[in-house]
């Protein structure tokens, strides 16, 4: 197991092998990538189709010399396996350990941190517009993958490497995959060349030509130009390629090695950005993650049984995923005018069972969160009442289309954003911890956030019937127990008192309200006794909450989102201008620490980390509280109330 992989300690060592062992290579990549996503969860799917791109691309590149940036940072796997890192890879999304993407603190191998898609061309571009004017020869190569070549930014790249008299070379990887299948006319038209009936005999006759191609010298360019009209766009009447600027090789078996490193040492030192067009299969060498490269673009952890069925590790118990799907498609079966959104994630974002019931009123729109709103704008304005579910992390990317046409307009699109907070494995390029600092800032927008699977539904009625455009967070777990015996209707700008009690308020916002519940009870069998506030909203915030909460106790916010701009910020900011008397001193703002990433980990251990879980929220109550109720704690120190942590 691993013979030549654990040997290999850069690219220098890769170079020394003869091609039968550089496909023996890629076997033993797949199997260690399998068994250690198995026990870690991670990229699977994605991973296993750019083995043998990866090898290629490293035996035939000068790395680190050279430049590789990716596009999506969740294919480089095999890239960590090859420059170094084989020896920690049993670490991968572990707390302390390596990443699940790219990462400059890990290697110089990796140039970005890369985890949002269509990045890779144009900040590439930069590169090798920096290195052209500066004088250097280096070359620089970019993979872009997943579908993430329909992302607008990776659009306006292409559109710029005109600019570029220089090597510049885009791998792109179709494997008619983004996380779920590719949607669009970008996705039809490269499906175009792979049902075309020429296509492996063009292929056929390029490998014929490769092995006469020179690899020197400036005989290359002419020899290259045969080679372009042998295999490219004769398949494809239209090319949209080379208007661009680019010189378009393919398409070509990205699972060839042999001929991809054949054609890479071909196309590497032409002067002239070149896109290399090769065609892979998601899951590839894994008969069950080619059979479902949805399932597996990114699966918790699992084990492989001796009958060879891939079975899930851990609970099957429900998530805030889950109840979100169906509250929404309760209110779909009622109102045939909602409709549901998404940028290429229909299962992470659970409209996968809107989609199976409703195929005409659920829209995937792909990688393409800007253009999504967008689009949902328009449907609203139109009369209909979208829904987008996307990730909090990729609401980011579409902020200005939320200012220009949600909040601007007035439209009510209600955007539902997974995977608000700490995620967990994924780290500092999924946590969305900023979503509530940015759509505050707007006008007329509705941010709430329920805490239970029954507080979901009856967030969701609110929010399809309030008639104002609203954004409603949720986090990546499992709900928790009901945090009351019935749920109280969403009223806007309202929140709702949970429990009582005189000797601390705590208002939390969202899941971690059951956090502060928790705390509570653990306090309650000392003496201490908290009142605490499921605020629901923070715009509007609840103005009587705020007036109840400031009368003189120590007052506690607590956030699964950054201390900058959320919530706690919120509460300050309108308890000032109700002009409630705000001891400082006796005020605490807990979540997630402002003016840091929070590295990848389990999400239990970095709610530990931001101090936002209970026993976090026991330690900051006995803080503020000080020696003003040291009797109430009946002799039990600190260290024994928060559980000995």
């Amino acid at each position: 197991m691993n013979e030549l992989l654990q040997h290999i300690h850069g690219p220098q060592d890769l170079k020394k092998l003869s091609m039968p062992q550089l496909k023996q290579v890629a076997e033993e990549i797949r199997q260690h990538v399998i068994d250690v996503v198995s026990r870690n969860g991670g990229h699977l799917s994605s991973n296993l189709g750019v083995v043998e791109l990866t090898i290629a691309l490293h035996y035939c590149l000068d790395l680190p010399v050279d430049r590789l940036v990716f596009d999506v940072g969740h294919q480089c796997y095999p890239h960590k396996l090859l420059t170094g890192r084989h020896d920690t890879f049993e670490t991968l999304r572990q707390t302390g350990g390596l990443s699940g993407f790219p990462s400059p603190a890990e290697s110089e191998y990796d140039l970005f941190y890369v985890g949002h898609a269509g990045t890779a061309i144009p900040t590439a571009l930069g590169l090798a517009k920096a290195d052209e004017l500066l004088g250097r020869s280096n070359r620089t190569a970019v993979i872009v993958g997943d579908a993430s070549i329909v992302n607008g930014v990776a659009f306006e790249g292409l559109n710029q490497l005109n600019m570029l008299k220089r090597q510049f070379l885009v791998v792109l990887n179709d494997n008619t995959m983004g996380i779920a299948p590719t949607q669009g006319g970008m996705a039809d038209y490269l499906a175009r060349f792979r049902v075309s009936p020429t296509y492996e005999a063009s292929k056929r006759r390029a490998k014929r030509m490769l092995d006469r191609l020179p690899l020197v010298g400036k005989q290359v360019l002419s020899a290259l130009d045969q080679l372009r009209h042998s295999v490219k766009a004769t398949l494809v009447r239209d090319q949209i390629w080379e208007p661009l600027g680019l010189v378009y090789i393919g398409p070509v078996d990205g699972h060839d090695v042999e001929h991809l490193v054949q054609l890479i040492n071909v196309v590497k030192d032409v002067p002239h950005p070149v896109l290399l067009h090769i065609l892979t299969t998601k899951g590839s060498g894994c008969a069950w993650a080619e059979a479902e490269p949805t399932a597996y673009h990114s699966p918790a952890p699992f084990e492989i049984l001796e009958s060879g069925e891939v079975q899930a590790k851990g609970d099957n118990a429900k998530t805030f995923t889950d109840a979100f799907g169906e509250a929404l498609l309760e209110i779909a079966r009622q109102d045939d005018k909602v409709v549901a959104l998404t940028a290429a994630m229909p299962d992470g974002t659970g409209l996968a069972g809107f989609a199976a019931e409703f195929p005409t009123r659920c829209l995937d729109i792909g990688l393409a969160e800007s253009a999504t709103v967008d689009v949902a704008a328009g449907m609203c304005k139109a009369g209909l009442k979208p829904v987008v579910a996307v990730y909090s992390t990729f609401m980011q990317r579409a902020f200005d289309q939320v200012f220009q046409e949600m909040s601007l307009q007035n439209l009510p699109v209600v955007l539902c954003m997974d995977r608000a907070g700490l995620v967990g494995g994924d780290g500092a390029v999924h946590h969305g911890f900023l979503d509530i600092a940015f759509l505050r800032t707007l006008p007329r927008i509705v941010c709430m956030a329920p805490a239970d699977e029954g507080e979901m539904h009856a967030a969701m009625r609110l929010a399809m019937s309030c008639g104002k455009p609203v954004a409603m967070r949720y986090p990546r777990d499992r709900v928790p127990a009901p945090l009351a015996a019935k749920t109280e209707p969403f009223e806007l700008g309202k929140g709702v008192r949970l429990r009582g009690g005189e000797d601390v308020t705590i208002l939390a916002y969202g899941m971690p309200a059951a956090y502060a519940m928790q705390a509570a009870r653990q306090l309650a069998q000392r003496g201490i006794e908290v009142s605490v506030y499921n605020a629901r909203f923070v715009q509007p915030l609840d103005d009587e909450m705020l007036q109840a909460a400031f009368n003189g106790k120590p007052v506690i916010t607590v956030e699964d989102h950054s201390t900058a701009g959320g919530f706690g910020s919120a509460v300050l900011e309108r308890s000032s201008t109700l002009g409630l008397a705000v001891d400082m001193k006796r005020f605490r703002l807990l979540g997630i620490p402002a003016g840091e990433f929070v590295p990848h980990g389990s999400r239990s251990w970095q709610l530990r980390r931001a101090g936002i879980d209970a026993e976090g929220i026991v330690a900051a109550v006995l803080a503020v509280l000080g020696a003003e109720t040291a009797g109430k704690w009946r002799g039990s120190d600190v260290k024994t109330m928060v559980g000995g942590q």
